[in-house]
């Protein structure tokens, strides 16, 4: 975010790292600013600070800059970008007279290049004018601005995450599935991206229902347990999140959810009886 508000004119103040060549590194890679080890009253010189750190250290970092800047804090915008936490974690500056609000940009970031944050939504929530702050990041960098409730960040976190780090570990166990069958990664990948790509081009398209594939789309509920059966082969995980995604999908993209968890109840608990029948032989 720094490097690309740079790009776009921004002023690049201080740039804090937990040490020197880290913070060096930072520099380079935003093309501006001073590099410096640890919180600096440096700092205080711009009107907006940014933290951006890791979530477990996100309050420690606010309390040490609440105990350096004091009253000096009053009047600026203090911003950090956690997904998961609230504003209220920025209380000892806004304590000092800060105005503070989260900026989370909702995208992945993995430390290699610029990701592209021209249409991305940036969830904001916080004091009234650390919110126009933010708003005005947000749009400079080409983003969409969406407020939510303070209280609500949780959730909005947990929906993140469901669509990003859970669907990559989906397809990192289907691939596993793939491979124990003698394909190899790249012949897995090719047979499974495609695939899934169609399906999320569908959701955006046509909507989720429209975009519904699968046996529990169709209610064929013997192909369902057949998965079942087969996954048996793996570590309990793998059976146990078939499981809960056939449930889940029920709920959230059945028209007649009751009825399906019903079905899928008789299903799984059949699949469990037959387990331990065989167990019990062996």
């Amino acid at each position: 975010m720094g490097r690309r508000l740079r790009e776009l004119g921004w002023k690049i103040g201080a740039v804090i790292a937990r040490s020197e060549p880290s913070a060096k590194r930072a520099v380079r890679f935003i093309g501006a600013g001073h590099a410096h080890a640890g919180l600096t009253r440096q700092v205080l010189v711009s009107r907006v600070i940014l933290i951006a750190t890791p979530d477990d250290t996100l309050a420690e970092v606010t309390a040490e800059l609440a105990r350096m800047g004091g009253e000096e804090l009053g009047g600026k915008v203090v911003l950090h970008t956690s997904g998961a936490l609230d504003s209220d974690v920025l209380e000892p500056v806004r304590a000092c007279g800060a105005a503070v609000a989260s900026l989370h940009p909702l995208q992945t970031f993995s430390g290699v290049g610029v990701p592209p944050l021209e249409g991305r939504v940036f969830a904001i929530e916080g004091d009234p004018a650390a919110l126009r702050a933010a708003r005005q990041i947000a749009r400079a960098i080409g983003g969409i601005a969406v407020r939510i409730p303070r209280e609500k960040k949780p959730l909005y976190h947990a929906a993140c995450t469901l669509a990003a780090g859970h669907v990559l570990t989906v397809m990192e166990a289907a691939t596993q599935v793939l491979l124990s069958i003698g394909m190899k990664r790249r012949q897995a990948t090719r047979a499974l991206l495609p695939l899934t790509r169609q399906v999320l081009d569908n959701f955006e398209r046509l909507g989720p229902t429209a975009a519904w594939t699968g046996p529990l789309s169709r209610g064929d509920y013997r192909v369902v347990a057949m998965h079942a059966r087969a996954l048996r082969e793996f570590t309990p995980e793998f059976a146990a999140a078939h499981e809960a995604l056939a449930r889940l999908g029920a709920v959230a993209l059945s028209r007649q959810p009751e009825e399906a968890l019903a079905a899928l109840g008789r299903v799984f608990q059949e699949t469990k009886l037959q387990k331990k029948a065989i167990g019990g032989k062996g």
